[in-house]
């Protein structure tokens, strides 16, 4: 069984350096930290994977293709693989847990 603690991934994630931290991949699905300052710019584009965000801290706004919504602890969002989305109008630092089906980089874009 693996199992994670919130406050080792946001550990890990500082170490790496990075916005994004993976620490989970496995053929059907991988699971990664992603975290956005206030008022950052979120550069992904669309994956070729479904993803599924669950927001844990902070206030921003998301696109999903040509719609906006405001999202704060607790929101869980879903993104079809293909479609344009991206955060923005990012208020508070957004801290966010994201997964992919299947694992993100598995499959490429049609």
């Amino acid at each position: 069984m693996d199992a994670f603690e919130l406050s080792g991934l946001q550990e890990e994630r500082r170490k790496h350096g990075e916005p994004y931290y993976e620490f989970l991949r496995v053929p059907s699905l991988s699971g990664g930290l992603y975290v956005l300052a206030s008022g950052a710019t979120d550069p992904q584009g669309p994956h070729a994977e479904d993803e599924v965000y669950v927001v844990i801290d902070g206030e921003a706004t998301i696109r999903v293709s040509s719609e906006d919504r405001a999202v704060g602890p607790g929101a869980v969002i879903y993104v079809a693989a293909g479609v344009e989305h991206r955060f923005h109008s990012i208020r508070r630092d957004l801290t966010v847990l994201v997964f992919f089906a299947p694992a993100e980089g598995s499959v490429g874009l049609a």
